[in-house]
């Protein structure tokens, strides 16, 4: 067995080791996930001899994974066709191959940036005469949190809760003909998309869903709903997901982001097992100590204790 996993400490050691299955690491601030999550895959590639093709790593900002990439290519000198990648460009990658069975769509695709999605929602505003400042910021929220929850213009329109939202459902409708008619997508239709893509063809779910034997992603206590749902269906076939992340560390709740899922990952997936990294590696240890006591007054929480030997 390969010298890489020497360093590890015993709670980090059983996470790597653990390679079948639906497996969700809690890793405390500090302790050590990337480093547990990379060498997993090394584990996989280097003594289980899985093809590094087969393998599926997937995080959420382009640092991230270029430090995953950094820490592979060292462990195993070439990553060979492994996907590595922001869940946006893993979807974009998939896009690109299978736009055409998109109602509407090519693969010459644009990506509207938010300056774009912004002059456009102008334009749209302006020519149903209302008052640009007053719905700009309201129809760009409204419409990510939708695409991100997979409600439709139509779907909007019925929600009681949100003042004027015939109005806004129109500016929506609006924005994503305006998009269609241009075969352009913007970040957010990255994933429902993709999304779309993999439940209503067989053809393309069957072929990622058994491509990717072991899909692993970082920071899950940041996914939404549509990430849940994608990361569910590319490990439905071979029934091997690995996710790292810390519920005390989810903070991006405004934009969608749903802590149950790393909350109820053992409800979601039957006969999850569950590990805890808590050894902390960055912190003193008063500084831990008040850390522990403060967020143990969160109650939609795993406990944990971190704990440190600097």
């Amino acid at each position: 067995m390969a010298n890489y996993l020497d360093g590890l400490n015993e709670k980090q050691r059983e996470a790597v080791l653990d390679t079948e299955g639906y497996v969700l690491v809690f890793a405390g601030a500090g302790s050590g996930k990337t480093r547990v999550l990379t060498t997993r895959i090394a584990h996989l590639v280097k003594d289980k001899h899985v093809n590094p093709a087969n393998i599926l790593a997937i995080t959420f900002t382009n640092k991230a994974a270029d430090e995953m990439k950094t820490r592979l290519c060292d462990m195993l000198g070439d990553i060979g066709g492994m996907w590595v990648s922001t869940i946006h460009s893993m979807c974009v990658k998939i896009l690109r191959t299978n736009a055409s069975r998109l109602d509407g769509y090519d693969s010459n695709f644009s990506i509207y940036s938010d300056i774009d999605k912004t002059n456009v929602l102008k334009r749209i505003i302006a020519d149903m005469g209302l008052e640009g400042d007053k719905y700009l910021k309201n129809a760009k929220y409204y419409i990510s949190d939708c695409k991100n929850k997979d409600i439709s213009p139509s779907d909007f329109k019925q929600l009681n809760n949100v003042p004027d939202a015939g109005t806004y459902a129109q500016i929506y409708y609006t924005y994503d003909d305006t998009l269609k008619r241009s075969n352009a997508f913007d970040f957010d239709d990255l994933l429902v998309k993709t999304y779309h893509l993999l439940c209503d063809d067989i053809e393309v779910r069957e072929y990622y869903a058994k491509k990717f034997h072991y899909v692993h992603i970082d920071e899950f206590q940041d996914t939404n709903r549509i990430q849940m749902s994608i990361a569910r269906i590319l490990s439905s076939e071979n029934g091997n997901l690995f996710a790292v992340g810390d519920d005390d560390q989810s903070i991006y709740g405004w934009r969608g982001a749903e802590i149950h899922n790393i909350l109820d990952f053992e409800h979601t997936f039957r006969g999850a097992k569950i590990h805890k990294l808590e050894q902390n590696y960055r912190s003193t240890k008063s500084i831990l100590k008040l850390a522990n006591k403060i967020i143990s007054g969160n109650s939609m929480r795993k406990k944990k204790e971190l704990w440190t030997d600097n």
